[in-house]
């Protein structure tokens, strides 16, 4: 950690520079004393992406980046934010600390927080980042999580852990077994240490492969911030005996959608079909990556088109965890018919249907964007049809 980087004029020079073209500023040339050119470019690029990412970071003066590939990899403050509505108590130990943000907003419910990272300079510069931050519950230890958690030798509240999903290579990897820490090895570790942990999985993690490898699981809470899917957290409870939960929730500007239900229902359940009635629904991507397909109809009412279209319709408009159109026609999957209606223009989505939106739009001449809403899909006749909405 270069402190030189913390002077004001260089702090200036950073903020003056984050829309400038790096390439150009090497060439340029950057002359501060006791300073490679490398470590400031480093603080302008990763500064830049926490803009939208991490606005209190970014907003906040005397703040000391890592590179940019650690920005990419933390969480955003919206998912932090999310994960720490989880949590609440004395003690909570963050067993793969990373830049801190997750810590951060945790250390809003738990009232002392513990922050491990085996990185020393990053360690170094995530406690500098909490005092100009003005957060005074938050123990930063530089030592690798699992020999903290065995050396400190307490019962906390929580643990936490966002294991590492690159290899020895820096190559990515998503099963379990294949992170770092190794969960399945450690979690009897966790579980003799803590009443709940709470473990962070890519969003690309197979939810029934993962229940077969973990012990004790309360809860999956699948996050999408804007429609895309951005994590998995998984909440296990020690000697737990409840049913499995599975909670959806996809965070935007304008609202907070939500879902849940059993996960054993899903299996028992039998959803409801019908022909398109009055309105459209078209699950968010946190619904669809649970595989609530069965217990959304069953649950809100509301039939599905076809086993495999996993679109809902109903008589009347109700609240959903996706999106809601109103449907104005429906009409056979047919070049000539279509060219009827005169659409020149119009947002397309297909489910469960032979051919891809880039397709359909070479075929029938559809440029995107727009007001209308087509969705290419299968009925429960098996009949291939184009549904005309407009968005409600």
């Amino acid at each position: 950690m270069n402190k030189h980087l913390l002077n004001i004029v260089v702090q200036e020079f950073i903020d003056s520079n984050l829309n400038s073209d790096i390439s150009s500023l090497l060439l340029k040339g950057i002359d501060f004393e006791g300073i490679y050119s490398k470590e400031i470019i480093e603080q302008i690029e990763a500064k830049k992406r926490s803009e939208k990412k991490l606005p209190t970071w970014f907003q906040s003066p005397n703040i000391y980046y890592p590179n940019k590939l650690n920005i990419e990899q933390t969480s955003s403050e919206i998912t932090a934010n999310y994960k720490a509505s989880l949590v609440s108590g004395n003690l909570l130990i963050d067993l793969t600390g990373g830049f801190g943000v997750d810590a951060y907003y945790f250390s809003k419910r738990v009232e002392n927080v513990t922050h491990c990272e085996i990185n020393t300079n990053l360690s170094m510069l995530v406690k500098h980042n909490y005092e100009s931050l003005n957060v005074g519950n938050i123990k930063c230890l530089n030592e690798n999580g699992i020999e903290a958690l065995k050396g400190i030798d307490k019962t906390f509240d929580w643990i936490y852990l966002d294991p590492s999903r690159r290899d020895d290579t820096k190559k990515k990897v998503f099963l379990l077994s294949d992170c770092i820490p190794n969960v399945k090895t450690f979690q009897g570790l966790f579980l003799k240490y803590a009443k709940h942990v709470m473990i962070k999985t890519s969003p690309l993690l197979d939810i029934k492969a993962t229940l077969s490898d973990l012990k004790d699981v309360k809860e999956l809470h699948i996050v999408a911030v804007n429609n895309e899917v951005k994590e998995l957290l998984w909440i296990l409870e020690r000697d737990c005996n409840s049913e499995f939960k599975i909670k959806t929730v996809n965070i935007s500007k304008s609202e907070q959608q939500e879902f849940e239900f059993n996960f054993e229902d899903e299996a028992n359940t039998q959803a409801n079909y019908n022909l398109p009635l009055t309105y459209l629904y078209e699950p968010n991507t946190a619904v669809l990556k649970s595989g609530a397909f069965n217990v959304v109809s069953t649950l809100l009412n509301i039939p599905k088109l076809h086993k495999h279209s996993h679109l809902y319709t109903s008589k009347n408009l109700i609240k959903f965890p996706g999106r809601r159109f109103k449907i104005k026609k429906i009409i056979p999957f047919n070049k000539k018919v279509f060219a009827k209606e005169a659409i020149k223009k119009a947002n397309v989505t297909t489910r469960n249907f032979p051919l891809s939106v880039g397709d359909l739009r070479k075929k029938l001449k559809i440029k995107d964007g727009g007001d209308s809403y087509l969705f290419f899909t299968t009925n429960l006749n098996n009949e291939k049809i184009i549904i005309i909405c407009s968005k409600t």
